[in-house]
């Protein structure tokens, strides 16, 4: 069952949101950013993004959306499954031979591989140990970004960048974990997350 053309807009809408702030927009945002004011209107087209499989809600949960594999239309990549990031204290990088196959719509353009989610350090970001996430080959981030950083050219670790007083801070989303401060030089950026993938069962 295809989408229909305001569906993919709210679909596009949501991806990039989610990538750029790391958790869903309101029903407020979503209002605005399309001009309509009836919540109603807009828990029709959440409802029907759902139906189709493109979504997953949890009433439960505040501000809980993320996006699943897709509509059944869309197109799988194989994607390379290089190892293992830390969302916890940095791990030895742990390299594999495997593929998964990635819904083409979160596939970036550029060069992008998968990495399993090892730790609950980037839990209020909705990355949960286990999690496979879909990373964008790039050696440059913009502050706020989810990057996959090499630490002393041996340890991985998956956090939210930024640059403090000519250092590098690696920010958890979890109070439990506190920040990495170190010297730029140490710090070398794998990759910046795009997507999350997560099975269930």
């Amino acid at each position: 069952m295809s989408l229909t053309r305001r569906q993919r807009e709210i679909l596009e809408f949501l991806r990039h949101f989610l990538r750029e702030r790391g958790y869903a927009p309101s029903l407020l945002e979503i209002g605005q950013a399309f001009s309509l004011s009836s919540s109603a209107t807009i828990h029709k087209h959440l409802s029907a993004l759902e139906a189709r499989g493109a979504i997953r809600r949890s009433r439960g949960r505040r501000r809980f959306l993320e996006l699943t594999e897709g509509p059944p239309s869309a197109g799988v990549v194989e994607l390379p499954l290089l190892g293992t990031v830390a969302a916890g204290k940095p791990i030895e990088a742990l390299q594999t031979q495997e593929f998964v196959g990635v819904p083409d719509f979160l596939v970036p353009r550029t060069s992008a591989y998968v990495l399993r989610v090892s730790g609950n350090s980037m839990l209020q970001d909705q990355i949960q140990d286990g999690d496979y996430v879909v990373v964008e080959r790039r050696a440059s981030a913009e502050d706020g970004e989810t990057v996959v950083a090499l630490l002393h050219e041996s340890e991985v670790t998956l956090k939210r960048l930024y640059r403090d007083r000519g250092k590098i801070r690696l920010q958890p989303a979890n109070p439990d974990f506190g920040p990495l401060l170190l010297p730029a030089k140490e710090v070398r950026i794998q990759g910046v997350v795009r997507a999350l993938l997560r099975k269930y069962g």
